[in-house]
């Protein structure tokens, strides 16, 4: 057994959360989930994104962080698992007290399994 190993993977593993997790709350009235769509793009390139996603880039995250809810459990995601701009957006909020991870996959993965998206306008 390699303990260093095993308790670098277990930290890493912990910043993420499953796509199922987040979905079966996703409608409920009082969910403690808040996804947040941290990419920097506009909206024209974007196109669609989670359905009920909050759009708060991630080089504007910092400034607002005021605006958001202490309460609430943060899943920030980016265009795929291999971008920097969710797990930059991850820091800023856990480094601030917020409760947050990262959505395993990304938006790429989320697309992939046929979860809900909508149409951004």
């Amino acid at each position: 057994m390699e303990p260093a190993k095993i308790d670098l993977l277990e930290t890493y593993l912990s910043l993420y959360i499953n796509h199922f997790e987040v979905l079966n709350n996703l409608d409920k009235e009082n969910s403690p989930y808040v996804i947040l769509d941290v990419r920097n793009a506009p909206k024209e390139v974007k196109k669609d994104q989670i359905k009920g996603a909050l759009a708060l880039p991630a080089k504007d995250l910092a400034a607002h962080l005021d605006e958001l809810d202490k309460e609430k459990i943060y899943v920030v995601y980016d265009w795929t698992a291999g971008t920097i701009l969710g797990k930059q957006a991850l820091l800023i909020l856990l480094k601030a007290g917020f409760k947050a991870y990262e959505l395993g996959g990304a938006l790429e993965g989320w697309k992939g399994m046929n979860l809900p998206i909508e149409a951004l306008q």
